[in-house]
């Protein structure tokens, strides 16, 4: 078996029922994973779902709010009754308010703060519960550019996604004993319906393509091969990494040397 197969394996995505989310679920089931789609929104992973079995994969939905505890226990228990285990979880789900920081409200800040960091918090653990007995499993949390740097207009989701960052790494140092390898892919600009309309806008696209090494924006796509390797055997020696898949933003910035 390839070391990257993830044929028998279980694995749990949310905010699959779109973007990255739905990119990582299906490029995960085309590899052998049953997968697991999470998500608020019914008829965007019943979507999803559908997209998976036509390509001949295997998929089930699951609603599940992130900023409600309950939901988060109630669908961990249904993908564990529905498959029998969780193998892989990809900590997906998240939202981000853009204002200037002198004007974040307090709903805004527990908003955000309860989907990218609280509900993902309670999500990791309640998956790994069912993981440490087994003495395996493989943790994905997505973070962002803004795990390692930040841009203006984005204060509260800059703090999650550092802090998720900060999580992987503790994740990985407590249940590196359980053989559960702990990761982080921080995304860089990437193409989703959510992001379309501010890259339309012709100065931030010039602006992003002159920063990235690639010299083009990424889409979800870009990330499978990743989460793949970061799900698979292949890594099992990998944990408390953040790896950028960014196209070269984090490498640096071109030097405009004079002649």
């Amino acid at each position: 078996m390839s070391l990257f197969s993830l044929e028998g394996r279980v694995a749990l995505v949310t905010g699959a029922g779109r973007g990255i989310g739905r990119g990582i679920a299906e490029g995960l089931a085309a590899n052998g994973a049953k997968v697991v789609c999470a998500a608020r929104t019914r008829s965007q992973i019943d979507d999803a779902v559908a997209a998976i079995r036509k390509a001949g994969g295997e998929a089930i939905a699951c609603e599940m709010d992130m900023e409600d505890l309950a939901s988060i226990k109630s669908g961990v228990d249904a993908a564990i009754q529905a498959y029998g285990q969780i193998d892989i979880l990809v900590n997906n789900a998240g939202i981000n308010i853009r204002e200037p920081f002198v004007d974040v409200t307090e709903d805004h800040y527990d908003s955000v703060t309860a989907i990218n960091q609280k509900g993902l918090f309670f999500l990791t653990q309640a998956v790994v519960r069912d993981m440490i007995p087994r003495k395996s499993g493989k943790i994905i949390h997505i973070g962002s550019l803004s795990t390692g740097i930040s841009l203006p207009q984005i204060s509260v989701y800059t703090a999650t996604k550092g802090a998720v960052g900060q999580l992987t790494k503790s994740n990985a140092v407590e249940l590196g004993e359980h053989n559960i390898q702990v990761n982080a892919i921080c995304p860089g600009f990437i193409m989703t319906p959510l992001t379309e309309k501010i890259w339309a806008d012709p100065k931030l696209r010039d602006w992003g393509l002159s920063r990235i090494a690639a010299n083009r924006l990424g889409n979800p796509e870009d990330l499978v091969g990743t989460a793949i390797f970061l799900s698979s055997s292949a890594s099992d020696y990998v944990t408390g990494q953040s790896i950028y898949v960014d196209g070269g933003f984090m490498a640096g910035d071109l030097w405009p040397l004079p002649e």
